[in-house]
């Protein structure tokens, strides 16, 4: 039987079982001091709870999310984006509960708390990293979690989709103010976006050995997916990359640059932001041009596969979000085409 007992600062829970360390938590209330000491209970009846958890008593969760930090996020290609967030996470007050006392309803109030400060698609994303950290926690560095209380609780959702494509007279805009650009790789590399819906990194990463201009293509080895893929040229992507100067040997300097656009993220970023300035499209993000080329790949009718060789997308559900196509460029199709003619032409057919 748990006890409960008032102290300073709150209500004390204590829960001792024969076999398992003793747990106590302070809360603020004694109906919130309570609720904890039956959950505590209610794992150990059910097995949720293992005997020797001496690691998880004795380690906070910032603790871990320090040593993830560590040891897991520098070897991802988001690493830079993930250490914010991790370092979010780790101000929280949930990060200095030790990693015994962290249950569902804690992540649950976490992500209540969150959604009052940011939108539902950083929560979610918060959680999937929080539900990483538990899950390498457990699987590699041996920390006995009978669960992840992370999976535990329902995500929010993120209804953040968008389906933002040039509209009349904005191409013009952007063309005009990639006119003017300072660095001469960055309006290549926007008309190269538009001409193969690669990402941002994935054009600043392409190198002049994974081109073949002779047979159209040009392969991508590293891709957010994992998965290399080989992409098609059009006629306007081919111009846009032998407009560009290959070089053509190296030099006492160091060995030759192999990328098509020695620029780093960084400054493509800020060059991209002036772009957005002078063009007067602030709404238009780089991703959107993604959007913009899956799009025009569709009205050209390719099908789902042909635009999935494209596009790397392995879920056709998720290829649907980025091919938008547009009501009035289907009701052009549709102008002269009736039902009746197609059902004369079907019953001769049958007959």
């Amino acid at each position: 039987m748990a006890s409960i007992s008032k102290r300073k600062n709150g209500w004390c829970a204590q829960v001792r079982r024969k076999g398992y360390a003793p747990r106590s938590k302070t809360l603020p209330t004694k109906s919130a001091a309570l609720t904890w000491a039956r959950e505590v209970e209610a794992r150990i009846d059910a097995g949720k709870l293992p005997v020797s958890d001496g690691p998880l008593r004795e380690t906070c969760l910032s603790e871990l999310i320090a040593r993830y930090l560590r040891e897991v996020t520098p070897r991802k290609r988001s690493s830079a984006s993930e250490a914010l967030r991790l370092g979010k996470i780790k101000q929280c007050s949930l990060a200095r509960e030790k990693l015994i006392d962290i249950a569902p309803r804690d992540i649950a109030a976490y992500r209540d708390r969150r959604l009052n400060e940011v939108k539902p698609a950083t929560v979610r994303k918060e959680l999937y990293l929080l539900a990483s950290v538990i899950e390498v926690a457990t699987k590699d560095w041996g920390f006995p979690f009978a669960s992840n209380p992370v999976r535990a609780v329902s995500f929010p959702v993120a209804n953040d989709a968008r389906d933002r494509r040039l509209e009349a007279g904005e191409a013009e805009k952007l063309h005009k103010a990639l006119q003017t650009t300072r660095n001469p790789y960055v309006r290549p590399i926007v008309m190269l976006a538009i001409e193969t819906g690669l990402r941002r990194r994935e054009v600043l990463e392409l190198t002049w050995t994974n081109v073949d201009l002779e047979r159209r293509i040009a392969y991508i080895p590293t891709t957010k997916t994992g998965v290399p893929r080989t992409i098609p040229l059009t006629d306007a992507a081919l111009a846009v990359i032998k407009s560009l100067k290959r070089p053509e040997e190296g030099d006492e300097a160091g060995p030759v640059e192999d990328r098509l656009f020695p620029i780093t993220v960084e400054a493509f970023k800020q060059a991209w932001k002036r772009v957005q300035k002078r063009s007067g499209l602030t709404d238009l993000r780089f991703h959107d041009l993604r959007h913009e080329a899956l799009s025009r790949f569709c009205e050209l009718g390719l099908t789902v596969p042909e635009l999935a060789v494209i596009s790397g997308h392995k879920d056709p559900r998720m290829l649907f979000r980025y091919a938008h196509l547009r009501a009035d460029d289907l009701a052009r199709k549709l102008a002269g085409r009736d039902w009746s003619a197609q059902r004369q032409l079907s019953q001769g057919v049958r007959a």
